[in-house]
């Protein structure tokens, strides 16, 4: 593992805009050599998190590159094991315990390790980064000190010689904020590493090599925290922003331009610190007399991404952890199993014996017989209005379950899935195991739907064609939901999108009112209930059922072959759009 050097040649993010365009960052250049732990500071919306996304290649510039070691990383990205990103929000699940976050992030993003190696491997980052005594503990309860340092050892499952870090300290009592940013000067000190950091506070200066100023999106001072007040002409670190507030960004960084390089020459550093406070001289002389490590102590094989086949399977098994932790989404399941077909049977409970009591011939006499008729007719339009709402209220409710099947399954975890994507996760193999978890609750509902209501109401046919349909309708609007939560900003904005598309099921799948032919035509693909209906409908064609329902319904049934084919047709697209919204970039 070989010292590694960072450099920024005119970075720059222009916005177009009127009268004139907004600068996120302006013609910034600078260089940080192996092994230096670097804090970026500026004034809120300076454009510190802007540059740090550009470093990590979250962002592109309008103009100017980053290099990494002479690799120019707009040609050449980094691999996933060279760089650590710790975002601002959280990237753990607060579900799970500290030890097992670790482990899951050890078997996404190493591969090659057996049981005891990762074993090894999550016992030995638990100790760097100070967490061992509460391996167990779920994150849910954790402080925020050791929140942010279970997000820093998340990125140190693969060693990274480039960690980038936002805001970590933000919010943390002065004594957490201590023992963070030491930790971090620790994680600099180790193999070459090279760590930044952003931070709002500026009591903790000291314990940086060089400290990175940005106002208004441009650079105003790269250098040593001990020559930061000789620069900016202040008693203290504190009266920095203030100071800075007295000229304009422009102003600051033509400034820096001008007089950067005494500020970058080691020889010219030394005499300066003779004109710094005592305090301040012995700092910095410290520093480069402070040993470091620019190798590791042993060569060992570069970290590699497990492939997608492996991914699925460490996620997969999350999933179900997750889900089983949850005991609000457990006991909802279990409700809407066991509880939409009772409110189908409800409604069949008086109505259906009468489908088994209709006569099948008239008597002699002619007014009898003209009641009869007319006692059939009534009896067996309610018949076939029954059996057709019966059949629609089925698919409405399993339409309903697939929705809050899927709804949030993305959109609620996006920021961690982005993160989990930038360290190397395959988006195929995340929606892969969403599928797999989605698939065994379309089964047990749409399975017990079909056996339960049919237990009920007796309904002829093959049962096992019936749950066939009911399940690809369900499966349907399950992946089709799953592909609007990843494309969805929000969880909340994902679920009411479900719920609307719901709500439209009934009323334009035709089978209450029929909708105007052009209309039908236009609609009726996209309806999944309009096809698990008529679909189900179908499997009662040789009973006096089917009649029953055609002679009342005034929407046309389309065949079972095409209703199933209509409905594997929604699931295929649905997966199809939800890998490609998760392949879609979406941080924030």
């Amino acid at each position: 593992m070989s010292s590694t050097v960072l450099e920024l040649k005119d970075v720059s993010i222009l916005i177009p805009a009127k009268p004139q365009e907004i600068v996120l960052l302006g013609d910034i250049s600078t260089v940080v050599p192996p092994g230096q732990f670097v804090a970026i500071v500026g004034p809120s919306g300076c454009g510190k998190s802007t540059l740090l996304k550009v470093i990590a290649g979250i962002i592109e510039p309008t103009f100017g590159g980053v290099n990494w070691n002479g690799r120019d990383l707009a040609a050449e990205d980094l691999e996933p094991h060279e760089i650590g990103y710790v975002p601002q929000f959280s990237i753990a699940y607060d579900l799970l315990t500290v030890e097992d976050n670790i482990a899951t992030a050890v078997r996404l993003r190493v591969s090659g390790l057996n049981s005891a190696e990762r074993a090894e491997r999550v016992a030995a980052i638990l100790q760097q980064v100070g967490l061992t005594d509460i391996a167990d503990r779920q994150v849910r309860v954790l402080s925020g000190g050791q929140r942010r340092r279970l997000a820093l050892a998340l990125e140190m499952v693969t060693a990274p010689q480039l960690l980038l870090v936002d805001e970590v300290t933000s919010g943390l009592d002065p004594k957490a904020e201590d023992d963070l940013v030491q930790l971090m000067h620790a994680l600099s000190r180790r193999d070459g590493r090279i760590v930044l950091n952003i931070t709002h506070s500026l009591r903790n200066l000291s314990a940086y090599d060089t400290v990175v100023v940005l106002h208004g999106g441009q650079l105003a001072y790269h250098g040593p925290p001990e020559f930061l007040t000789h620069y900016f002409q202040i008693r203290e670190p504190a009266g920095l922003f203030t100071q800075l507030s007295r000229r304009k960004p422009d102003e600051w960084h033509r400034s820096w331009k001008k007089h950067r390089e005494p500020y970058q020459s080691p020889a010219n550093l030394k005499d300066m610190a003779l004109q710094t406070s005592p305090a301040d001289r012995k700092t910095f002389l410290d520093k480069q007399t402070e040993p470091r490590e620019t190798k590791p102590e042993e060569e060992s094989e570069p970290v590699t991404t497990p492939g997608a086949f492996s991914q699925f399977f460490t996620l997969l098994g999350r999933r179900w952890r997750l889900f089983f932790k949850d005991s609000t989404a457990v006991w909802l399941q279990l409700a809407l199993i066991l509880g939409f077909p009772c409110l189908v049977v409800v409604f069949a409970m008086d109505g259906l014996p009468q489908i088994q009591n209709l006569p099948l011939q008239f008597s002699g006499n002619i007014v009898r017989s003209l009641k009869e008729s007319a006692d059939f007719v009534a009896q067996a339009t309610r018949t076939g209005s029954l059996v057709s709402g019966l059949v629609m209220f089925q698919l409405v409710l399993l339409t309903l379950m697939g929705a809050n099947n899927a709804a949030r399954e993305v959109a609620s975890e996006r920021l961690i899935f982005e993160k989990e994507k930038f360290g190397g996760l395959s988006p195929i193999a995340y929606v892969a195991s969403k599928a797999a978890f989605l698939l065994f609750l379309v089964l047990a509902q749409s399975v017990w739907m079909g056996v339960f209501v049919n237990m009920v109401c007796h309904f002829p046919g093959d049962i096992g064609t019936q749950i066939g349909v009911l399940t690809l309708a369900n499966a349907a609007m399950t992946a089709v939901c799953l592909a609007i939560s990843s494309f969805a900003r929000t969880a909340e904005q994902a679920s009411l999108i479900s719920i609307y598309l719901v709500g439209f099921q009934l009323p334009l799948s035709g089978a209450v009112l029929a909708l105007p032919k052009a209309l039908g035509l236009i609609v009726r693909p996209e309806i999944a209930a309009y096809w698990g209906w008529s679909g189900f409908l179908q499997t009662l064609r040789d009973s006096r059922l089917y009649d029953m329902v055609t002679a009342v319904s005034q929407t046309q049934l389309s065949p079972l072959v095409l209703c199933l084919w209509v409905l594997v047709t929604h699931i295929l697209l649905g997966m199809f759009f939800a890998v490609a919204g998760c392949k879609n970039s979406r941080w924030e």
